[in-house]
């Protein structure tokens, strides 16, 4: 089936790495900085947003004094060193990059994260090179689920839309892809194991990690 798509989009938080772990232990770390514990439905809340339009609705929800740019910086500065150390990837993900290099197939990421911690993490677990263009949420001005993201990625990499497909563990990045006219795999994460039913309901596939996708998909 991969075969007929010109290219493969990952996000990358929570799909290609396990790292929903990190940023909840980093909300609750910030949190408390300013006497504040993380609401129960912070998660929900700012799913699929762009770390910029992340920290502005910490910054309005919690009536923080600091600077948009410093909430930024302060939870780069608390990630860098965990997001390159403490995070794994998610199983099949080196043997399926591995896979689409030698069938030609592009491949690119569509993230809401920032775009250095992007990056680093890559480098960290040496798949920095397989991609060919990161894109993120801030650099199109709107998080998921607008489409804008995946729409760009597409674009620089000069593949139609619908000849992508994009892998995505959250709702409102699956529903991302299927906006911006995508095939769409839903792909399990612990974090967002309260809306499996929803990903099932939405995507056009869905699979427990890229490991199953390469038995079911491409043997």
């Amino acid at each position: 089936m991969i075969n007929q798509f010109d290219a493969v989009l990952f996000d990358l938080d929570g799909t290609l790495i396990d790292s929903m772990w990190m940023w909840h232990a980093i909300d609750i770390e910030y949190l408390k900085r300013f006497n504040l514990t993380p609401p129960k439905d912070l998660s929900t809340a700012i799913e699929g947003m762009s770390y910029h339009e992340t920290a502005i609705y910490f910054k309005e929800r919690f009536n923080i004094s600091d600077s948009i740019e410093k909430i930024k910086s302060d939870w780069d500065e608390m990630s860098h060193d965990m997001y390159c150390t403490k995070v794994s990837l998610k199983p099949g993900v080196i043997s399926f990059l591995e896979m689409l290099k030698n069938k030609g197939i592009k491949i690119a990421i569509g993230t809401s994260n920032s775009y250095s911690l992007a990056v680093d993490v890559l480098k960290a677990h040496n798949i920095y090179e397989y991609f060919d263009t990161i894109v993120t949420s801030g650099m199109v001005g709107q998080g998921k689920p607008n489409p804008d993201v995946y729409l760009e990625a597409a674009k620089q990499i000069n593949v139609e839309p619908d000849k992508c497909i994009v892998f995505e563990d959250v709702v409102q990045g699956i529903m991302a892809g299927k906006n911006a006219g995508m095939t769409v795999v839903g792909v399990f994460d612990e974090a967002s194991k309260n809306t499996t039913d929803e990903k099932i309901r939405l995507a056009n596939y869905y699979v427990e990690n890229i490991e199953e996708f390469i038995e079911k998909y491409c043997n």
